[in-house]
């Protein structure tokens, strides 16, 4: 049995079906999802759980949630137990730029209201960032909003980030559209893995080049563009774009990339204290590519 079908089947059978579950199911799921997952979960063990109208557990379905409560009723005391127990703990994932370049100054805004937190911080990707928001291995994810996040996640978006080309400084190329006159670019296009906000520009303006080099980090895409590996997509807030051995091409023609804050459930108090002390040093920062609170 899947363990999320039973979360929800627990809240359909305690709240008397589906559409009053939704109000108390504490994350983001349309009612066809959760209609879907509940004739899984009958699938699955070959019985019928309840009758949708008017709404009844069958026998099977008493004897199911009466497995199921006492663990699933007991979550929220348990975590709270767990909680006073010990200092709070906030999990931050992001990419080790924003860890090193970024957070620290937040941070120091964060500890001045919260003293007693303890930061648990984890550097990875946008598709491993949301995957462990959803398997509650972090509390919130920094990232770029290159695709749109899971449907159970929550997002906020902080600042819009121009898009930049970076090339070495003895480069023949002054502007990106000396690039796009070309019938075919023979540079090698450096990026990160999976930068699909730059391949989908790209493609809107018609323009075919595919990425020659994946590079785990934009200081790598960086180093391979200084020593002339190729022409590297980044942005322009990265640290990088200051190297004195690079010269950086705008690209106004492309939509800015967003970077956002997501996480899941309901925003705790620590989570909107994160989000209002990120807005405030993006505004106080980067003026021109901030957010407002309500974006």
């Amino acid at each position: 049995m899947n363990i999320h079908h039973l979360e929800l089947f627990y809240y359909v059978a305690r709240h008397g079906g589906i559409s009053r579950a939704l109000r108390h199911i504490p994350y983001g799921i349309q009612q066809p999802a959760v209609s879907g997952q509940m004739r899984l979960l009958e699938q699955g063990l070959g019985v019928k759980l309840f009758e949708r109208t008017p709404f009844r557990l069958t026998a099977e379905g008493e004897q199911l949630l009466a497995f199921v409560a006492p663990f699933f009723s007991n979550l929220d005391a348990t975590a709270a137990r767990l909680r006073k127990e010990s200092a709070p703990q906030f999990r931050i994932g992001a990419s080790e730029l924003v860890l090193r370049e970024h957070l620290p100054t937040a941070i120091q805004q964060l500890k001045v209201q919260q003293p007693q937190l303890r930061l648990g911080l984890r550097s990875g990707r946008h598709r491993h960032l949301e995957t462990w928001l959803l398997e509650r291995q972090i509390d919130l994810a920094i990232t770029l909003l290159e695709t749109r996040p899971d449907a159970r996640l929550r997002y906020r978006r902080m600042m819009r980030l121009p898009l930049v080309l970076l090339v070495p400084k003895a480069s023949r190329y002054k502007s990106a559209a000396e690039l796009w006159r070309q019938t075919q670019i023979e540079e090698p296009l450096i990026t990160l893995p999976g930068f699909e906000v730059f391949q989908k520009n790209l493609r809107r303006i018609g323009v075919e080049w595919p990425t020659a080099i994946e590079a785990g980090s934009l200081e790598l895409i960086m180093q391979y563009v200084v020593n002339g590996y190729g022409i590297g997509a980044s942005n322009a807030l990265a640290e990088v774009t200051r190297h004195p051995k690079v010269r950086v091409l705008p690209l106004p023609e492309f939509p800015p990339a967003e970077l956002g804050c997501l996480w899941l459930g309901r925003p705790t108090p620590l989570i909107q204290a994160v989000l209002d002390v990120g807005h405030r040093h993006v505004a106080a920062h980067w003026p021109q590519w901030a957010c407002t609170a309500t974006d």
